[in-house]
This record gives structure tokens, C-alpha cells and sequence, in this order.
């Protein structure tokens, strides 16, 4: 059984020979991939969607009270302000993760908006949320669709759904915790003269910037540079990685930036099937971080402390999709939601499986993380106030966005099956790889 040679980073990068591309002798290989890489990158994913999603456990911490959220839709407004910028930048911070490299990128924009988390917990009027939820936004975008590319660049096709689901459940994780954090930094009110919801973005902010400082330390940058990362792969390591790639899809390698390659995927409508997918995913995710507290104080009556840890168990479903929710419709409804949760690494795995080409990914995850971001728009509108205690129409939203999964999901594997036997028989190339086939 061949072993993983020495670490020594002196010599250029060679050849790999074949029986290293056995499972079994890459194994310890793959092991430091996955710790150095899916650990970090799901820490700064926990720490995004705890950031995003705390103004609700905010909300009921006492926010509303002290900024007057509850006069007409500032809250909805709050929420939505995020997503403009958030939207408009997920295609130029796909070309900068790969201009400027992941490791400065990521951290960078995850140090920044916990320093922008922690102003959260200083301001006085309900206007400086929107300037500060617009900044958020603006340096979150670069964050979800870089570390999906980066992932999608360092893993073969099938080595990628465990991989994405690992990443995404670290993520989850974070949204799982949010409303337990909420609880204990809420309890800090009256030190220092601060109510308790402003100690909730002080301190997870706190957490979100020595998140950043990790991030800058120990994240690796792509596969053909990992050789250069401190304590990592030597060359003949990260050489393996990319000859492994190159053998399943050909495009291990980067090539040098041009507009007509990073917008030609747009003409590719299963491209824009997979984002349809991701919107309809994100629409019940976001719907239910942004009301969930809010519904469970305000229509299922409980107190603030219990409202808080009732916020907790629907995303550890989601982390886990076994066993029986809670008895009764009305605690029950969040956990069949949260499992949208689950569903969104599935699309992602299902996108980056049935593309190639470090561009084309590039394009994609933008296109995609953008679509998301559209349905953190819708989710952040489907659960009105005025609906209660039904919420009625966004059940309907819910159940809709599940429909149009399914039916875009037929579609493609049909096309999908088609283009594969017409590969097979030599009518077709797919991805401009002969030997490419979709993963149905």
C-alpha cells in the first residue's frame, strides 16, 4: 500500500504515481483536507447564519420595545434591506474569491462584518439597522458562494455530497445555537447600562471576529496551491488532489480570467434550474429564522426565555431528520419547515456534481447564492403578522416552493438520463468532456 510521501514543499510540483490514486493509500490525504478545510469553513458558515438570523431572538430580548420595530413593517423592512447588496454582489465576489484567493478573501470579509455585528448592539434608532443590515449584507455575499466554490474545487464528484453535508450541518449548527446564545447573552442586561439584546450582537459578534482571526491562521487557499498553506499538504500531496480531479472532471487547474468564460454558463438553463431549486429552499429556511421566536412568543404565547430555546430544536431536526416531533400542529409545523434546511446541501451537491470548469463554478455559485439570497427576500415576507394564528399563506409559500422543487427536479434528471445515453452511444458530449456523465 503506497504511502503519502514525506512533507517536503522544496521541490517543484511532480508527478503522481498511479497506485496513489488508490482510496486506500489517499486516505490520510483526504483526512487533512477534510479537518483543515470543512472545520474552519463550517465555523465561518455557523457564524453567517447566526449573524443573519438574530434579529429575531433580538427582537423578543427587548429590541422592539427600545427602537419601536413594532410600528408598522420596520421590522420586514430591517430584514429586507440585507438582501439588496447581498444579491447584487454574489457574482463579483465569485471572481474575487479566485483573483485574491480564499484564505484573504473569507476571513477578511468574516473579521469585518463581526466588527459590523457588534455596532448592531450601539444603536439608538431603528434607522441605523438599515445601514448596518445593508453592510452586513454586502459582506456576507462573498461569503457563502466562495466557500461552496472553494469546496467544489478540492473534492471529485463523488466525494462531494458527504463533504457539502458536513460543511452545512457545522452551518446549520449555528442556527441551532442561536436561540440558547440569544438566552445566555441576554442574561448579561444591565451590565455596563445595556439591555440584554444588545448584548447579543455584541457578543456573537465577538465570537464571529475570532472566527475571522481562525479563518486567516489555518484556512488553505485552492488545490493547486496547498502546498503553500502553513502545516498542510506538501507538493506531492496537493499534486495528488489535483491530478484526482483532473481524472473525474478535467478541470483541477485554474484558468486565466476572461468576462466570456465567467459569463458564458448564464446561456445554460439547467444553471438557472439549479438556483430556481435554491430559491425554493432558502424561502422556508429564512422564513423560519426570521418568525420562528416571534411566532412561538406571540401566537403560541410562551415567555421570552422559553420562546429562545423552543427556537433550537427544529434546526437540530433538521441536523438529524430522525424522530417524532413534539405532540400537537401548532409546535410540529416549524419542524416539517426547518427541513429545508437539509434540503438546501442537496441542491448544492446536486449543482456542483453536473458542472465543470473552475469558472463555470465560479458563475454558478454565484447564480445560485444569488437566487438564495432572492428567497431570503420571500422569506422574509410570507409570515405577516396579519396572518395569525394560521399563517396561512405561508404555509401555502412553504408547500409551493416544495412543489416547484420537485417538478424542476423531474425535469432535469430526465434531461439528465437522456444526455447521458446519447453520450453513451457518442451523439453527445456533455460539459465538453467525452467522458463526463451527470450524476442523477
Amino acid at each position: 500500500m503506497a504511502a503519502a510521501g514525506p512533507r517536503d514543499s522544496k521541490t517543484s510540483l511532480p508527478a503522481v504515481d498511479d497506485a496513489l490514486h488508490d482510496e486506500k493509500p489517499s486516505a490520510a490525504v483526504q483526512q487533512d483536507v477534510d479537518r483543515r478545510l470543512l472545520i474552519i469553513l463550517g465555523a465561518m458558515q455557523a457564524v453567517s447564519f447566526l449573524d443573519r438570523a438574530n434579529m429575531s431572538n433580538a427582537a423578543i430580548a427587548g429590541m422592539t420595545k427600545d427602537l419601536a420595530l413594532g410600528v408598522s413593517n420596520r421590522y420586514s423592512i430591517t430584514l429586507l434591506v440585507f438582501f439588496g447588496p447581498y444579491v447584487a454582489l454574489q457574482f463579483p465576489a465569485g471572481a474575487f474569491v479566485r483573483k485574491l484567493g480564499p484564505r484573504m478573501f473569507l476571513s477578511s470579509i468574516v473579521f469585518a462584518w463581526g466588527i459590523i455585528m457588534m455596532c448592531f448592539g450601539f444603536v439608538q434608532h431603528w434607522h441605523s439597522l438599515i445601514a448596518l443590515r445593508m453592510l452586513l449584507g454586502a459582506l456576507e455575499a462573498g461569503c457563502f458562494a466562495g466557500q461552496y466554490y472553494l469546496i467544489s474545487s478540492w473534492y471529485s464528484r463523488y466525494h462531494l455530497h458527504k463533504r457539502i453535508s458536513v460543511f452545512y450541518l457545522l452551518g446549520v449548527a449555528g442556527s441551532a445555537l442561536g436561540g440558547l446564545l440569544a438566552l445566555l447573552f441576554s442574561q448579561m442586561k444591565g451590565l455596563a447600562g445595556y439591555n440584554g439584546w444588545r448584548w447579543i450582537f455584541i457578543m456573537e459578534g465577538l465570537i464571529t471576529i475570532i472566527v475571522g482571526v481562525l479563518g486567516f491562521i489555518f484556512m488553505v487557499d485552492f488545490p493547486e496551491d496547498a502546498h503553500k498553506a502553513w502545516g498542510f499538504l506538501n507538493e506531492r500531496e496537493a499534486a495528488f488532489i489535483v491530478r484526482r480531479i483532473n481524472r473525474d472532471r478535467d478541470d483541477g487547474e485554474p484558468e486565466a480570467f476572461a468576462w466570456r468564460k465567467y459569463l458564458k454558463p448564464a446561456k445554460d438553463l439547467k444553471v438557472w434550474g439549479f438556483a430556481l431549486c435554491f430559491f425554493c429552499s432558502t424561502v422556508q429556511a429564512y422564513s423560519v429564522g426570521f418568525y420562528l421566536p416571534l411566532i412561538i412568543q406571540g401566537n403560541m404565547g410562551f415567555s421570552v426565555t422559553i420562546s429562545q430555546v423552543l427556537s433550537t430544536p427544529p434546526y437540530v431536526c433538521s441536523m438529524i431528520l430522525i424522530g417524532p416531533p413534539p405532540p400537537g400542529p401548532s409546535t410540529s409545523a416549524p419542524f416539517v419547515t426547518a427541513g429545508a434546511s437539509a434540503n438546501i446541501a442537496s441542491v448544492m451537491v446536486y449543482q456542483a456534481n453536473n458542472i465543470r470548469g473552475p469558472w463555470k463554478r465560479a458563475f454558478c455559485s454565484g447564480s445560485m447564492i444569488s437566487f438564495g439570497g432572492t428567497g431570503g427576500i420571500a422569506g422574509s415576507l410570507i409570515f405577516r403578522a396579519q396572518d395569525k394564528p394560521d399563517y396561512l399563506p405561508g404555509m401555502i409559500g412553504c408547500i409551493t416552493a416544495n412543489v416547484i422543487i420537485l417538478i424542476v427536479v423531474s425535469l432535469l434528471t430526465i434531461h439528465f438520463y437522456r444526455s447521458n445515453r446519447k453520450a453513451d452511444r457518442g451523439e453527445k458530449v456533455i460539459e465538453d468532456l467525452p467522458s463526463f456523465r451527470y450524476t442523477i
